[in-house]
């Protein structure tokens, strides 16, 4: 049947309200905290070659790569013609098309009436996934065989029946066997969600009709970001930020991109960024590609569905070799840090094409904070906790405060889920004043939260940036704040490096972070009074 526009956008909402239906699965049936609460998981539906062609209000992290992972690995590991509609396949190896390791991806093919129509998949960070650090968060990990269980890329589901062997071998080397196999059931589950829901929309329109649907969606989002690169001026434009460290040198970790306008295209060059690290902050090319992606379409008026069809017109440029593309077996486990960093280099060139949309840097990193409570019978629970700061103010308005943004779309596990199921207490939780940089329209400021350790005993690991070099501001505003990291043992505050692996806690340490505000946008000078009034009256300043 020949498909009417009407048609197609019905197909299109259709395979979006699919992957929420798979993310709503997931967020119901999960056990972790990770999953359940801070909401670390993405969904998505693909078409029959693995472009990803709609996706739930997820994780740009995750879903930008998403689609580069399933390609991966049908060129390279899984034959399409040996991938049968009732198999199941996982893998969290980032050089097999995963991310880190504790980022489980599973993918299962759809067939209607004997034809590959799509595939649905799913990724999950887990709770933990073995390796020298608990959370498998290791900071000073120097190679992938550190940081943990590293899993190719296998049939975990084989003729509809679960492999009971690679069960038994995950079980055998996670610390939270449990929740994270509870959390994959998770995952298997949202894939029969969506695989249903796929057949449903193939059983009304037919498979040729679906996948022509499919590739229609993908040129529709092709032609609207090409659309939205031809409003912005023609030139070249060039920035660049630093990493602190990568956790085991001290010296800084450049990342630099030049960004070419040319007609309906982008071209990113990425060859000025620095060399892999010991450190575990380095990326493969499908890690760094999502920043590029996500910070481009975030520069449109978002009037395009978010797929692989808004890539076709992005060149991206790398050195092998660098921290945006690494070689095996570099160790990947923070390799968010750089993403982040990379989106926040990418808004600094997109302000010098867009200056009246693009916003200030946003803290730019995820506050990672890793807990393991030891208790008097040897028990011991992980918590994973991944803290944000503010965004960066834009030409109309101030940043948000404490706002999930960025490479990631994360929400904060509730204080009283934490204390009904850890020895952790919350002391403190709240907006930092000051720390949202100045300008006309100030940052949006970042927070505070202190962990007190009410077990005898506990281990702490941290990964974390934006200690050295503030979020930048634009325009003429100032930089955010950095952050600061504290131990507190008897009213005594010691400095935590924010690339910490096995920090002791006793109990009754209290562990402080604060994290980076956003840069102001501006000349602080030119800042309304009332604005300045209104910070005051509500301790923002």
């Amino acid at each position: 049947m020949m498909l009417g526009p009407i048609e197609i956008e019905v197909i299109r909402n259709a395979l979006t309200a699919a992957a929420a239906e798979m993310d709503i699965t997931i967020w119901r049936t999960s056990r972790s905290t990770t999953v359940r609460e801070l909401l670390d998981y993405s969904t998505a539906v693909f078409d029959a070659e693995g472009n990803n062609v709609a996706q739930s209000a997820r994780i740009p992290q995750h879903l930008n790569s998403m689609g580069a992972a399933l390609r991966t690995l049908l060129d390279g590991f899984i034959n399409a013609a040996d991938w049968a509609a009732d198999d199941v396949v996982i893998t969290n190896d980032p050089y097999c098309g995963g991310q880190h390791l504790n980022d489980v991806l599973a993918f299962r093919p759809v067939e209607h009436d004997g034809k590959r129509i799509a595939y649905v998949g799913t990724l999950c960070h887990h709770i933990d996934m073995g390796g020298m650090a608990p959370g498998s968060y290791a900071a000073t990990a120097t190679e992938v065989f550190q940081e943990g269980l590293r899993i190719p890329p296998l049939k975990i589901i084989e003729g509809g029946v679960l492999n009971k062997a690679i069960w038994a071998m995950i079980h055998q080397n996670v610390r939270k066997p449990a929740l994270m196999l509870g959390d994959l059931q998770s995952q298997l589950a949202s894939l029969e969600v969506g695989g249903a829901s796929i057949m449903r929309l193939a059983t009304r329109y037919g498979a040729d009709a679906l996948l022509e649907a499919t590739a229609r969606i993908l040129d529709m989002s092709e032609a609207a970001m090409r659309a939205a690169i031809r409003a912005m001026p023609d030139g070249r434009y060039e920035f660049e930020d630093f990493l602190d460290n990568d956790g085991v040198a001290t010296d800084p970790v450049r990342l630099h991109a030049v960004l070419t306008v040319h007609g309906d295209e982008i071209t990113v060059d990425l060859n000025g960024c620095a060399d892999q690290q010991r450190g575990p902050i380095n990326c493969t090319p499908a890690m760094s590609n999502c920043a590029v992606y996500y910070s481009i379409i975030a520069a449109t008026d978002g009037a395009m569905p978010a797929n692989a069809g808004c890539y076709r017109p992005v060149k991206i440029i790398h050195r092998e070799g660098s921290v945006t593309s690494c070689r095996a077996p570099a160790s990947v486990a923070h390799r968010v840090a750089v993403s982040h960093r990379l989106a926040n280099v990418m808004f600094g060139c997109l302000h010098q094409a867009l200056p009246d949309r693009m916003p200030a840097a946003y803290y730019g990193g995820s506050y990672v904070a890793t807990f393991q409570t030891e208790g008097e019978d040897g028990s011991r629970e992980v918590l994973v906790e991944i803290e944000i700061g503010g965004t960066g103010a834009n030409p109309a308005k101030d940043g948000v405060s404490a706002w999930s943004f960025g490479m990631h779309n994360n929400s904060n596990i509730p204080v009283e889920m934490i204390e009904s199921q850890m020895p952790l207490t919350i002391t403190g939780y709240g907006l930092l004043p000051g720390s949202g940089g100045a300008g006309t329209h100030r940052g949006g400021l970042g927070l505070f939260r202190e962990w007190r350790l009410d077990s005898p005993a506990g281990i702490f690991t941290a990964n974390m940036d934006r200690f050295r070099f503030p979020p930048y501001g634009l325009a003429g505003g100032g930089p955010g704040s950095l952050g600061r990291l504290l131990r507190i043992r008897d009213g005594v505050a010691t400095p935590i490096a924010p690339k910490s692996d096995g920090v002791r806690l006793l109990k009754g340490d209290i562990v402080r972070l604060e994290t980076s505000g956003g840069g102001g946008f501006g000349d602080p000078a030119g800042r309304d009074a009332a604005a300045v009034a209104r910070d005051a009256t509500l301790g923002y300043a």
